[in-house]
């Protein structure tokens, strides 16, 4: 059985689900709070041969819960989490989100868990805030998001989009800038926010890793490394750790 974390589309889980479905019949979970990437992910990957695809519209943990509850007694479980979303929680957060989808495994299931590595900051810092814009436009999103669907009075013409690294904490910092002073107004929140000149909303964190840190990370919180696969071009790393 394979259930995935943050399914989106499917689309990078295709090859691996072929790969065990060569081995096995597989029942394949995804998991998605968007109802509208949870039904392209089952329309997409129920017609592989061998793979039987049942999806479950719920947060990380509940998803999880709910897929291992349907599992007979011998069969395993492995887990998908391929992306870097490990790298948003903040320090010590990501151990206790290990902890507890552990809690959730049986002795010999898996995680398959992605991290971005650490980079050059010549090369981190551009992937945040690309020519192209994509990412800035991500970022100011969250403020028209806010202005939709809780009364804001945003104008994201007055903030700017600002990618910034800092080297001790290894993190990439995502912020929205006050391109000057200005009030905003959350009607649903009750909120009324005053902006200095500079002053920026800290939207996202992406932190990131070492090889030995997801070692360590594992040991610390019920599992082993069991393998690491590295993109050495652009430093990234798959790691199966084994609950034990």
């Amino acid at each position: 059985m394979v259930a995935e974390l943050g399914s989106g589309s499917g689309r990078k889980t295709r090859l691996i689900l072929e790969a065990l479905a060569r081995r096995q019949p597989t029942t394949y979970h995804p998991i998605e709070i968007s109802a509208a990437a949870l039904a392209l992910a089952e329309r997409e990957l129920n017609h592989l041969d061998g793979v039987s695809v049942r999806g479950f519209e719920a947060e990380y943990l509940d998803g999880l819960g709910r897929a291992a509850a349907r599992r007979s007694v011998n069969q395993q479980l492995l887990v998908l989490f391929l992306g870097s979303s490990i790298g948003n929680f903040n320090r010590n957060e990501d151990c206790e989100f290990l902890v507890k989808i552990r809690s959730l495994l049986r002795v010999g299931d898996a995680l398959l868990l992605g991290t971005d590595l650490v980079k050059p900051v010549s090369q981190v810092l551009p992937a945040y805030d690309d020519p192209a814009g994509v990412t800035a436009a991500f970022n100011l999103n969250l403020l028209g998001r806010m202005n939709r669907e809780l009364g804001g009075d945003f104008d994201l013409r007055r903030f700017a989009h600002e990618a910034r690294y800092d080297a001790r904490e290894r993190r990439i910092e995502m912020h929205l800038r006050a391109r000057e002073s200005q009030d905003v107004r959350i009607h649903k929140g009750g909120l009324n926010i005053h902006f200095d000149r500079g002053e920026s909303i800290w939207t996202e964190s992406s932190y990131k890793y070492t090889l030995k840190d997801v070692v360590y990370m594992a040991a610390t919180t019920g599992y082993l490394v069991a393998q690491q696969w590295v993109d050495e071009e652009w430093p990234f790393a798959e790691n199966l750790l084994v609950a034990s």
